[in-house]
């Protein structure tokens, strides 16, 4: 398929039928797409879910990887109730969750529990990250616009909070329709955590009604 993004191609590698199971019970039936050619050189993960309509716009998630929260079940943010949302819903509508791994909004595992440390002593996420000369966001959506493109997916609806990731696509050539807002999954562990997300770097979720 031809491409509106002004980057090199790249290509599926290998597609792989995955059961997904989460420890609620639910399971959805998945295929793992991987590729060649992503700019970055890192091993980012498609998972296709559902069945898509003829001519309907695939629900896309961007989720960069959170072992603390997807695999450990950390209550300090919101990634693993997040992702198990995605899996449900994008099961529903049809299209893709790219797994990218960006740990720590791209510092990596170590520094991130780096700033873990720092926000224990009463410093927020983002302050966190600065503490140690690190950026409030590092993670570059690059690839995963070249991973839509390779799947036929450059028109797309955007399961979001995050305005930068819709800027982002937008810049690379990818058609992002509509930003759908996730769940709020708040708990007294990461309410800190959301609220810096919201106030600091404008994500849409609704916290009125928790403060």
């Amino acid at each position: 398929m031809s491409s509106n993004l002004n980057l090199p191609a790249a290509t599926v590698r290998t597609r792989v039928q995955v059961p997904l199971r989460f420890g609620d019970g639910f399971v959805a039936a998945s295929e793992l797409v991987t590729f060649e050619g992503l700019v970055d050189g890192r091993e980012h993960v498609a998972v296709g879910l559902g069945s898509l309509a003829p001519g309907r716009v695939p629900l896309v998630r961007l989720h960069s990887e959170c072992l603390t929260g997807d695999v450990l079940g950390s209550a300090r943010c919101d990634c693993g109730p997040q992702l198990r949302e995605a899996v449900e819903r994008i099961s529903e509508r049809g299209g893709y969750l790219l797994y990218l791994r960006q740990e720590g909004r791209g510092i990596g595992l170590y520094q991130k529990l780096d700033a873990y440390a720092l926000q224990d002593q009463g410093l927020d996420t983002y302050a966190a990250n600065a503490a140690l000369g690190l950026p409030e966001d590092a993670r570059d959506y690059t690839a995963a616009a070249q991973m839509l493109a390779a799947l036929g997916a450059e028109r797309i609806d955007l399961l979001s909070n995050n305005p930068d990731k819709s800027r982002q696509l937008l810049t690379h050539g990818i058609d992002v329709r509509e930003q759908v807002s996730t769940g709020v999954h708040a708990t007294a562990h990461n309410l800190g955590y959301l609220l810096a997300k919201a106030t600091l770097t404008h994500h849409s979720l609704d916290l009125a009604s928790l403060v």
